[in-house]
Parts: structure tokens; C-alpha cells; sequence
């Protein structure tokens, strides 16, 4: 029997499993595998964090510089969310500048911690239309074993919860930084959820092996008040209204449960 021929016979056993309501690792069809975070792991980064989502591992890091704020935001702070697929995570990660999936990955985060407002980026503006702080999130793929997205997420939220900023001051138009630091003004905590679509079921959390079967995945980022901030789909398949519905309802209790275990609940 070739390599390929256990593989697809594999595959065969999780899909139809699935349809049965259960999945190869023995969760149910809306759990989640078990997450741990750790925070603070890089010493020279403002703020840092690491996640493990099964096997998944991801290590987010903040930095901040003093910059420019956008022209049409002059009153805000800058927001970068960068992400790389490091080539020791899978044999499908290559080196060279960033994919598609590292672009998608990153803007999904982005667009989670932006819409939901979890930082008050006015709070970051030094003098408008001139000076402001710029943070730098850097999220790193360290093992991709699924769900790249959920597990990134909750890295780049962990770490900016982590995140201590320099005192400075403005003296002569110039700044100087004093002494001490200042926690990262947080005001939400959004939480991405994602859920494959395999034989018209919705799985929560799919792992890797799920993802190669999968007909589409959708991606459902809540804030504290379970308001959506963001939604993006993958794959080639489609959802349904109706299972696009569920996939929401789906999204926000689980995404209550990730906030009541981490201690982001408030």
C-alpha cells in the first residue's frame, strides 16, 4: 500500500466521520483542540506572546516607534500587522517576501483588532497630523498543524495585552523618553473563530488534516459585545445563508468561552 493510498484512505475516515457527528482526534464537531498561552517571551519586544492551538504554534511580538500618522487619520497611532509563514512550520512554507497566505493571515488579524477597536489608537497620537507612535505586530507560524488564523489572532490579542509603552515627553518639540512604562490601553478583546465546511457540516477548529479535506472555511472575528468585526471565507466551496447563520451564533458563544478561559471576559 503506497503512502498515497493511506492518506487518502485517512481522509476518507475523517470525512465520513464527520458526517456521523464525530472527528478523528475525538472532539466533537464544535470544540476546540486545547489552547495555552504564554505571554511575555521575548525580552526586547514591548509586548509578547505565544499560543499553542493543538499543535499549531504561533509567537506574536509587538514593537513601537515613533512616526507619522496617516493623512486621513492624523489624530491616531499606526497599527502594522505583519505575518510569516516560517519554513520550519511545513514542508508548503517556502522563504522569500510573504504569500497569499501570509497576506490574508495578517489582514484577518488586522482587521479583527481595527474593527473592533481593542486599542484606542487616539490615545497614541503625540501631536496630530505630526507625531504618533507605531505599533508593530509581527506574527510567526512556528508549527502549522491548522487553523492558522484563530491561532494568530489570539498571539497578536495576547501580545498586545502584554504590551508595556515607554513614558516620553515633549519638550521643545522634541520627545525624550523618561523612565517607566504604561500598559497598552486595551478596550476589546475580538476573538476570531474559524469553521470548516466538510460534507455539509460545520467543524469548529479544523487541524490540518480537516483543512485538506475541507470545501470551504469561514473565518467569524466577535468583539466583547459579540458584534462582528470581521468575516472572511477561504476555500472553493460555499455556505449557505442559512449555514453562514450558524456559523455566527456558532462564532460568538465559542468565542465567549475562549474569552472566559484566557481571562478576557469582562
Amino acid at each position: 500500500m503506497t503512502s498515497t493510498t493511506v492518506v487518502r484512505l485517512k481522509q476518507q475516515q475523517i470525512s465520513q466521520l464527520i458526517s456521523k457527528g464525530k472527528r478523528l482526534d475525538g472532539r466533537g464537531l464544535r470544540d476546540y483542540r486545547e489552547i495555552r498561552v504564554e505571554q511575555g517571551i521575548i525580552e526586547k519586544a514591548e509586548g509578547s506572546a505565544r499560543v499553542l492551538l493543538g499543535k499549531t504554534e504561533v509567537m506574536a511580538g509587538v514593537k513601537i516607534e515613533f512616526g507619522q500618522p496617516f493623512p486621513d487619520t492624523p489624530n491616531e497611532g499606526v497599527l502594522t500587522v505583519n505575518a510569516e509563514l516560517v519554513p520550519l512550520a511545513s514542508p508548503t512554507f517556502e522563504p522569500g517576501p510573504p504569500d497569499e497566505n501570509a497576506i490574508e493571515l495578517a489582514r484577518v488579524v488586522d482587521r479583527g483588532i481595527r474593527e473592533s477597536n481593542a486599542i484606542d489608537l487616539e490615545k497614541l497620537c503625540i501631536e496630530p497630523g505630526k507625531k504618533v507612535l507605531v505599533l508593530f505586530v509581527d506574527i510567526y507560524v512556528l508549527n502549522h498543524d491548522g487553523n492558522l488564523i484563530d491561532a494568530s489572532a489570539l498571539a497578536a490579542l495576547a501580545a498586545l495585552i502584554n504590551t508595556k509603552v515607554f513614558n516620553y515627553e515633549v519638550e521643545g518639540g522634541e520627545i525624550k523618553i523618561k523612565p517607566g512604562y504604561t500598559p497598552l490601553p486595551i478596550n476589546n478583546h475580538p476573538v476570531a473563530v474559524t469553521l470548516a465546511k466538510i460534507n455539509d457540516q460545520l467543524v469548529v477548529d479544523p487541524w490540518l488534516e480537516e483543512e485538506q479535506i475541507m470545501d470551504a472555511r469561514i473565518t467569524i472575528t466577535t468583539d466583547n459585545q459579540g458584534n462582528i468585526c470581521a468575516i472572511q471565507k477561504g476555500g472553493g466551496g460555499y455556505f449557505t445563508p442559512k449555514q453562514v447563520f450558524e456559523a455566527i451564533q456558532i462564532a460568538r458563544e465559542k468565542a465567549v468561552e475562549i474569552r472566559r478561559k484566557l481571562g478576557w471576559s469582562k
